[in-house]
């Protein structure tokens, strides 16, 4: 079968490699419909996350059919429809019963105490194949997939598979509430989906910084206020828009491939912070092989969008951090966060947890996150597709895999979505 693989840092390939087999009882085989480009992938290929094996397959985000299930799953048979939860979590242990998946007892053969277990990652991730491909093995399948009708389609269940339940994760952890001002860090995927959740949980502003064009753009299609780094200092700017207090709430959805300001006010008060942030670097992308075109460069500011946010946080106020940053990532902004009274709470998506509920919310037209996916792309081009993607090129903010066949809903085909305020349509021009 076809699957993008990862080699070395700068090196991902799209391979023919062995179809994956049921391993255990409670294993299932996935054909893969539909797969998408995370930026966490992102982190592999330019160094910022450690502890791949070559060879690996990337990806873990998909929509599929049901192809075959082991003899200890009984909730799945071939033929179902699934969406697969970007984490894996057995189900049984008392973190899975508790709600909290990401933190699963069993998932991880590193031992109870390794945390998250994640396909398509590093071996301290679980070391498990991941999803951008024809097809996939799930473990613990009777709590790793979870059902779809056919009135979500193939586009909007695949941002179900992690960006929706994580921008509802970080929304939840940044503790939302009604009449909220919410800053949104990072207008990426997890930071466009974060507009809607915000809205959802009640905010009554929501103010979104980054300084890509397009995707403050999109932002703005969904009527949030926008800050463009690049144009303005951020931190002075969200004060004034708040008459000096500073937001209610604040969510990080940029992680440890921050970037500093090109140029403008920001980029000039961040001039003395340089030789950090390139310590900073260093530590955290210790083997880094960017090519020619520009693509596989880490973040050159590590720990900015966390300093932004304790800055821009009111008194009192919360953080949550959903951005990845991973073990080596040391520098945090303590003192300054422990003297205004934050609550910062942080981590990893409880996908499975969240998904039957947004499932249901788009089945049933109360969402519609379809019009999040800005650029689809066959199989055969899916390294370029990457390379666009890591570049932040016009109109790659989400990015989408379409592999399709049998079984497969043709996005456009879902039940009609809603148009409200909490959803996403109309984010398309």
């Amino acid at each position: 079968m076809k699957a993008v693989v990862w080699h070395s840092v700068g090196d991902i390939r799209l391979e023919d490699v062995h179809e994956p087999k049921i391993q255990d009882a409670n294993d299932a085989i996935v054909r893969i419909t539909t797969s998408a480009i995370c930026g966490t992938d992102l982190h592999f290929v330019r160094g910022t996350m450690t502890g791949m094996r070559e060879g690996r397959i990337l990806g873990h985000e998909a929509v599929g059919i049901v192809e075959e299930v082991g003899g200890g799953v009984r909730n799945f048979r071939p033929g179902d429809r699934v969406v697969v939860p970007s984490t894996v979590a057995c189900g049984v242990c008392s973190y899975c019963r508790a709600g909290y998946h990401a933190q699963c007892d069993q998932a991880n053969p590193q031992g109870r105490l390794a945390g998250t277990t994640f396909f398509g990652g590093p071996e301290a991730a679980g070391g498990l194949d991941g999803l951008q491909a024809e097809y996939a093995r799930v473990p613990y399948a009777n709590t790793g997939l979870v059902p779809l009708p056919d009135s979500v389609d193939d586009a909007q269940a695949i941002l179900l598979s992690d960006i929706y339940p994580t921008s509802w994760f970080c929304a939840k952890l940044a503790e939302v509430g009604t009449g909220d001002t919410v800053v949104v860090l990072g207008a990426g995927p997890v930071g466009q989906a974060a507009i809607a959740c915000a809205r959802l949980c009640g905010a009554g502003r929501v103010i979104v910084v980054d300084g890509v064009a397009d995707r403050l753009e999109l932002a703005q299609r969904q009527h949030a206020e926008t800050v463009d780094f690049n144009a303005e200092e951020p931190v002075s700017a969200i004060r004034e828009l708040t008459a000096g207090i500073g937001a209610d709430r604040v969510i990080d959805a940029v992680g440890i491939d921050a970037a500093c300001p090109d140029h403008g006010p920001a980029a000039d008060s961040l001039a003395g912070q340089r030789d950090e942030f390139a310590h900073e670097v260093r530590e955290t992308a210790p083997e880094q092989n960017p090519d020619d075109q520009g693509t596989w460069r880490p973040g050159d500011a590590p720990s900015l969008a966390t300093r932004w946010g304790i800055q821009m946080a009111a008194k009192a106020g919360t953080l949550g951090i959903v951005g990845v940053y991973p073990p080596q990532a040391q520098h945090f902004p303590i003192g300054e966060a422990f003297q205004k009274n934050l609550t910062v709470k942080m981590g990893n998506c409880h996908h499975r947890h969240y998904l039957p509920h947004l499932v249901s919310m788009v089945a049933s037209g109360e969402l519609d996150p379809s019009p999040l996916i800005t650029h689809w792309s066959g199989t055969q081009d899916a390294i370029e597709a990457y390379r666009a993607f890591d570049r932040r090129e016009q109109g790659w903010t989400k990015v989408a895999l379409g592999i399709g066949g049998p079984g497969s809903v043709a996005p456009g085909r879902g039940a009609a979505a809603g148009t409200g305020a909490a959803t996403t349509a109309g984010a398309h021009g």
